[in-house]
């Protein structure tokens, strides 16, 4: 039975589902309104369903079969986007729009950096970065607004694979000049009676905290805060030690203050730093590209944040 719609139909029926206006959808197209209300009568002329319900100056919203049919095309226009990217893989050449979604932790050490390597060497590809924590990751994963996460191992659901690409450690992080820099290493059992300064992230919090509980041991906990960037200028002026999975590269917090990084003598679970994507049958040309990309980097040690056993910690 030959088809009597189109994927151009199908394409203002998703967009009109999504913004609820065929105003807006004809904005976010580029499209006039007539051609998109057009297209909606005829599919729904032949579908024999009434897909939206018109609300006098309110917009549309899909009925209940409408519904089913919105899903439905999306899916089916996922679909047909593989075919181009199956098409780019074949004749090699990654190319198109990657939406990457980096933890918020991370991105200002390897994002940009990411991002400017990858599209030297994928000339075609149109990179988009996201900023977010490991729940906001997943959520974009989820919701198809991110293609690929660099995130860590933690909290993972069903849906979305991970591949692990290296393992971080936790470093302890200093004052110069605090009697722990004489050392090669520190154990947890001399952090314990020091105060701590806490990077305060759902994910980072309950990581350090859990290496003291495998301990028996119990942290001194002076300061919490959720940025980065105050923890190390809190621990540069002496505030109180912290833990990272990150051995940075520039040694001074943002005050210009020093820093020393010494690795833990204990034997701990390092964060586990892999790249994350929703399952699915095929992987885009571009996406596959990014993976190789980012394990090169990796294995190179020219990510920066890559040297010395970290990368970042959210």
């Amino acid at each position: 039975m030959p088809l009597r719609f189109t994927f151009r139909q199908l394409e203002y029926l998703v967009a009109v589902g999504d913004a609820g206006t065929i105003a807006l959808a004809a904005q976010r197209l580029n499209v006039s309104s007539p051609s998109i209300s057009a297209a909606i009568s005829q599919l729904e002329a032949e579908f024999g369903i009434q897909i939206f319900v018109r609300h006098h100056a309110q917009g549309l919203s899909l009925t209940p079969g409408g519904r089913r049919i919105f899903n439905e095309s999306k899916r089916i226009l996922v679909s047909a986007a593989g075919l181009s990217d199956m098409a780019s893989e074949i004749i090699e050449r990654p190319r198109g729009p990657i939406s990457v979604g980096v933890l918020a932790t991370l991105a200002p050490l390897l994002s940009a950096s990411l991002r400017r390597s990858f599209e030297a060497a994928c000339p075609e590809a149109e990179v988009s970065l996201h900023t977010g924590h490991q729940l906001d990751l997943l959520q974009m994963l989820g919701r198809a607004e991110a293609d690929v996460a660099v995130t860590y191992d933690l909290d993972i659901p069903k849906d979305i694979a991970f591949e692990a690409l290296g393992e971080l450690p936790p470093w302890v992080m200093l004052p110069e000049g605090h009697a722990l820099t004489a050392k090669d290493s520190v154990a947890l059992a001399d952090l314990a009676v020091e105060p701590m300064v806490l990077l305060d992230l759902p994910m980072s919090r309950d990581y350090f905290l859990s290496l003291f509980q495998m301990a028996d041991l119990r942290p001194n906990v002076a300061e919490r805060t959720p940025d980065m960037s105050v923890a190390r200028s809190l621990v540069a002026n002496g505030f109180g030690f912290g833990l990272i999975n990150a051995r940075l590269r520039n040694d001074l917090a943002p005050d210009g203050t020093k820093l020393v990084f010494r690795p833990l003598s204990d034997d701990v679970r390092p964060m586990v730093l892999g790249l994350a994507t929703k399952r699915a049958d095929h992987r885009s040309g571009v996406v596959a590209a990014f993976f190789d990309h980012m394990r090169a980097r990796l294995a190179d040690g020219s990510l920066p944040g890559a040297g010395g056993g970290g990368i970042g910690s959210d």
